[in-house]
């Protein structure tokens, strides 16, 4: 179900979606409106948290095909074990490190925490609002983002 969602996550969401489209090499095909979550689940991805003027994190995931595909592109070589969780991580930083650049100009001075990779049957639960997205690349991968605030 869409919702409208609060200023603050409607802030990060624009803002998230915006580093993505420039920091990953592959064209989008489709985002869907942001959807209410009360609890996020996870086979791999990266967690990343949020500090400053609101604190929270957020949860960047799909499966590890996608993010082995994405190295590559940016690396030219494929990736897999210790290389691939550590390019994720990467990749994790490289997205927030945009959006904290992103919502700068909505007046929100924000930091990061280092990444931490998620791997098997996760779930995250405790939050006071999160909103998931899914962006739709090229070939059909998809990214799924998790906007958490605690």
């Amino acid at each position: 179900m869409s919702i409208n969602v609060s200023n603050t996550l409607e802030d990060l969401h624009g803002s998230t979606i915006e580093s993505i489209k420039q920091i990953l090499p592959i064209p989008h095909e489709n985002i869907t409106a942001p959807e209410l979550r009360s609890e996020l689940t996870c086979q791999f991805g990266v967690l990343v948290g949020i500090t400053g003027s609101i604190n929270g994190k957020v949860l960047y995931k799909s499966d590890v095909d996608f993010f082995s595909s994405v190295g590559e592109l940016m690396f030219g070589m494929e990736l897999e074990g210790d290389m691939l969780k550590s390019f994720a991580g990467e990749l994790g930083n490289m997205i927030s490190g945009g959006l904290c650049t992103n919502v700068f100009s909505k007046g929100m001075t924000i930091d990061i925490t280092a990444p931490t990779i998620m791997e098997g049957n996760m779930s995250l639960s405790g939050f006071k609002e999160a909103i998931e997205i899914v962006m739709t690349f090229q070939g059909g991968k998809k990214l799924e983002i998790g906007l958490m605030i605690d």
